[in-house]
């Protein structure tokens, strides 16, 4: 199966990525127009990592997320469930820490990070909530949780040119830079299929997360939340 669907059962959204992993950084570089990279900064500047942070980079496919923390003096932690993603990034970055992990049922003892950062994964994870609980559990009190994840436009006629974009061109421009034109599809609807910026904020509450706030990128197209895990229960 080369196309997960929107119901997101693990092992097909594993195999898709898979599928796509040899051509996945090229790929989102030109269907983004290069606006993938400025979006990864912002990520960076959300967190501003300290040397000695501990930090886990959920959804790091390659580890093209987690250079700049390394890079930063952070110890990072780059973790995907696509093993195709993992096996590409550990042979060009063998020095960092690539490790195999579930989203909803991570591999770390609780209160461990400094913070825990995911970047459009979120949306292909099947028990969201559980994911955000499960975040929480592993960052430490007053650690912090950033997520960049696609979002909604907020010009209503601009909303609708990037949706037609989305179901239309992004498969043809998946195709011809070499990638599985058919996962793309399946990208493209679960944008649509999101939350839009007040709904992620709503779910970040919900699954026990504070000071809540989000940021929109290129008019909406991505949103950069950033909440913080309190000191204290209550």
């Amino acid at each position: 199966m080369n196309r997960a669907s929107l119901d997101k059962q693990p092992a097909d959204v594993a195999r898709m990525f898979d599928d796509v992993a040899e051509r996945y950084d090229v790929t989102n570089d030109v269907l983004s127009m290069g606006q993938d990279r400025r979006w990864r900064k912002q990520v960076v500047e959300a967190i501003a990592p300290k040397p000695g942070d501990l930090i886990l980079d959920i959804a790091a496919g390659t580890g093209t997320s987690s250079e700049p923390f390394d890079a930063m003096g952070a110890h990072v932690v780059p973790a995907d469930f696509s093993l195709g993603m993992l096996r590409k990034g550990k042979r060009r970055r063998p020095d960092l820490a690539f490790t195999a992990a579930d989203a909803t049922q991570l591999p770390f003892d609780d209160g461990v990070f400094d913070t825990v950062t995911m970047s459009f994964g979120l949306r292909n994870v099947q028990a969201t909530d559980e994911a955000l609980r499960e975040f929480r559990r592993v960052t430490k009190p007053g650690g912090t949780l950033v997520i960049c994840e696609f979002s909604t436009p907020t010009n209503a006629a601009f909303r609708k040119v990037y949706s037609e974009y989305l179901m239309s061109a992004l498969p043809k421009i998946a195709r011809r830079v070499g990638s599985n034109a058919e996962s793309y599809v399946y990208l493209a609807e679960s944008i649509q299929a999101w939350p839009d910026q007040a709904g992620m904020a709503t779910r970040l509450q919900d699954a026990g997360w504070g000071k809540v706030e989000w940021r929109n990128l290129t008019g909406g197209i991505v949103a950069l939340h950033r909440a913080t895990k309190p000191r204290t229960l209550g």
